[in-house]
């Protein structure tokens, strides 16, 4: 599973950013996906997930109100919608695939690039 993430960079607090993760259509319509992030001396830590039909979704609590998880079947691509953006967020965000109980669970197996979010205060 080939995954492409996009869409970070540097924004003042407050702002908002739109991440892009693209993966292989055969792949990509049955696979949940996720969004992690590792922040500097911190562990990689999961922030949203949405489940291969798009029915069920996660949202990490420090984020729930300003962060939306979607997906794009005809693009095959997964979105994080950041708002509201605060210096905690930064961090490197990957995308991730595999089962839902793997993205939420015991680790996905396939992970894209990391794309570097950095918020200023």
């Amino acid at each position: 599973v080939q995954l492409q993430a996009s869409g970070g960079g540097l924004v003042q607090a407050g702002g908002s950013l739109r991440l892009s993760c693209a993966g292989a259509k055969r792949t990509f319509r049955s696979a949940a996906m996720a969004w992690f992030r590792q922040a500097p001396g911190k562990e990689r830590e999961i922030v949203a997930a949405i489940d291969w039909n798009g029915g069920m979704t996660y949202i990490e609590d420090s984020v729930k109100a300003r962060f939306t998880i979607s997906r794009d079947y005809a693009e095959n691509t997964v979105y994080l919608q950041m708002n509201n953006l605060k210096p905690s967020d930064t961090a490197v965000y990957y995308c991730a695939a595999d089962t839902w109980g793997k993205v939420v669970g015991s680790g996905p197996g396939f992970w894209g690039q990391g794309t570097q979010v950095t918020v200023s205060s």
